[in-house]
């Protein structure tokens, strides 16, 4: 590839695409992008075998347990509690939730597919956020806001570009199809 005099890329059949460096900021969000996609992926894998972390084996996913009771069931005094504490060990909101994780997760660390994970993953947090209404140490605010706030901003600062494939998935005839996809 050569660099045109207009600070452009020439590449297969004369395209033409910007010379882009990354920025230190860039890092941060980038970064900052994968250790979110980490808490999330890490949730599903101990949830699915139950590590003992924040779930045991003996209620892991793979030994019958349900990845949703333990939160939802906890809710019932909560503002929305009967609504969140009835959807708990549901066999489809498990499905939902668990397929949610893995897929939020896998896309953070990879940097791809940031616009459907920042959605996603905003949602989820928000839902949850809800479910413990009224919060016990702040009177709205807590860390489920903060993160669908940063996903938000991962999503519209492009941090899939730095250190993920985000670049390379944007360019894909699927993604140029159906931008939303990015």
């Amino acid at each position: 590839m050569a660099i045109t005099e207009g600070g452009h890329r020439r590449g297969r059949a004369d395209a033409v695409e910007p010379v882009t460096t990354a920025r230190p900021v860039d890092y941060v969000w980038a970064i900052a992008r994968i250790f979110l996609g980490w808490t999330f992926l890490w949730a599903f894998l101990d949830k699915l075998f139950g590590w003992g972390f924040a779930t045991p084996a003996e209620r892991a996913w793979i030994n019958g347990g349900s990845p949703t009771t333990g939160f939802l069931k906890g809710t019932g005094e909560n503002a929305l509690g009967g609504l969140f504490s009835s959807l708990a060990g549901q066999a489809w909101v498990d499905w939902l939730f668990m397929l949610g994780l893995l897929g939020i997760g896998a896309a953070l660390i990879l940097g791809v597919g940031m616009r459907v994970a920042a959605v996603t993953g905003g949602l989820l947090l928000v839902l949850m956020w809800a479910a413990a209404l009224p919060l016990d140490t702040n009177p709205f605010m807590d860390d489920h806001l903060v993160y669908a706030v940063v996903l938000a901003g991962l999503a519209l600062a492009g941090a899939g570009d730095t250190l993920g494939a985000g670049a390379w998935w944007g360019r894909t005839p699927l993604v140029r199809r159906h931008p939303i996809l990015k």
